[in-house]
């Protein structure tokens, strides 16, 4: 994630960068630093604002179609977005089957589920 689509999703969010300290758990000035590009975003931080950006679309989960469906797959009942019934946050979870996912780190792996299309209609 870069510190323009950080600071993006930070606005979208409605946080200053003080409420997006705290709604984290880190400081005012890693928060600064990472829309100064001082430092680089952490892929488990890039994790929880994709995640408050999609639950603040208020999107219901009954109503969206779940991965394994949309994607016709075959091994679901392998994939911990199967186990946990949990097909619009696959991109969320590690170890899913889809795109060769599974052994990927999340770092790898976000960097597959942004072209997808289930990831992009939550986040768009």
């Amino acid at each position: 994630m870069e510190k323009e689509e950080f600071s993006k999703i930070r606005k979208q969010l409605g946080k200053t960068q003080k409420q997006l300290a705290a709604l984290l758990g880190m400081s005012l000035k890693t928060i600064h630093s990472y829309e100064q590009g001082w430092r680089s975003i952490p892929a488990h931080i890039e994790r929880q604002l994709f995640f408050l950006l999609i639950k603040q679309r208020g999107r219901n989960p009954d109503e969206l179609i779940p991965c394994w469906e949309q994607k016709e797959c075959q091994e679901k009942e392998d994939c911990p977005a199967w186990e946990f019934q949990s097909g619009h946050l696959c991109w969320f979870l590690c170890g899913t089957l889809c795109e060769c996912t599974s052994e990927s780190s999340y770092k790898e792996k976000i960097g597959i589920c942004r072209n997808c299309k289930i990831f992009k209609s939550l986040v768009e």
